[in-house]
């Protein structure tokens, strides 16, 4: 396996800020934040994708998520708004191989934007929606 920086912070090889961990996850301060209060939420468990995270697990790091967000909502750190992001794979803009959920507290004029191309402007099809939502239901077996 190539090493992992998230794997040596939860095994004690790295140092790291925690704010939670239990048998599922653990919650840390980003190192490189993109506001004060920034936090990495990952399963204990190395997993480079959200697909190789078990069900359950998946589920606890949004619960977890869901916590250090309050918490810093009435933690005193500038915080009008929380985005929750997590990139999966490389193109999506994943750096570290090994599943993580920011929780990013936000704030007016934090100067931190989400930017689209111009494809997102042009409004698809209800038919091309359609197209799709069946793909994905096909495979989720709910249809």
């Amino acid at each position: 396996m190539n090493p992992c920086i998230f794997c040596d912070i939860l095994a004690g090889q790295k140092p790291a800020n925690f704010v939670h961990r239990d048998d599922l996850c653990a919650a840390f301060m980003d190192n490189h934040p993109v506001n004060p209060g920034h936090v990495l939420v990952v399963p204990s468990q190395h997993a480079a994708m959200l697909a190789d995270v078990d069900e359950d697990a998946a589920g606890h790091l949004l619960k977890v998520a869901r916590r250090v967000e309050v918490a810093i909502r009435s933690s005193g750190i500038q915080c009008e708004g929380v985005n929750l992001y997590l990139a999966d794979g490389r193109t999506a803009g994943q750096e570290v191989m090994h599943v993580h959920l920011h929780v990013i507290p936000r704030y007016s004029g934090d100067g931190h934007h989400l930017r689209f191309s111009p494809a997102y402007f042009t409004r698809k099809s209800f038919d091309e929606l359609e197209k799709n939502a069946d793909l994905i239901c096909r495979q989720m077996g709910t249809r």
